[in-house]
């Protein structure tokens, strides 16, 4: 199983992103995924989660500027950023859980995890 991240990058704050996480040795529409951030100094934070039956969660942080999808024929997550703050700033993660986790934004139900994409904005 494997997860790569691409489209993170740096931005003016008010700016928009759109993150990409190809998922290859499964098929993603058996499994929740979610993706994470982890700024400097800081725990893991779940921004959003997709479960396996579609439904969406959010952390308050970023609820109405942040956008998770899936195309399961691409087998692609993706996390289209609106918005942006300074303190979105942060490594970007997605992940898979299998099935509709209790807390999706909660790092335990994740078991694989991609090596991250750099958002920068200032």
């Amino acid at each position: 199983v494997q997860l790569v991240e691409s489209g993170g990058g740096s931005v003016r704050a008010g700016g928009s992103l759109r993150l990409s996480c190809v998922v290859s040795g499964y098929t993603s529409s058996s499994y929740c995924m979610g993706w994470f951030r982890q700024a400097p100094g800081k725990e893991h934070e779940g921004v959003a989660a997709l479960d396996n039956l579609g439904q969406e969660t959010y952390a308050a942080s970023i609820k109405g500027r942040f956008l998770i999808s899936k195309d399961n024929a691409k087998n692609t997550l993706y996390l289209q950023m609106h918005s942006l703050k300074p303190e979105d700033t942060a490594m970007y993660y997605c992940a898979t859980a299998i099935g509709r986790p209790l807390t999706p934004l909660n790092t335990h139900p994740y078991t694989y995890w991609g090596q991250g994409t750099q958002v920068t904005v200032s």
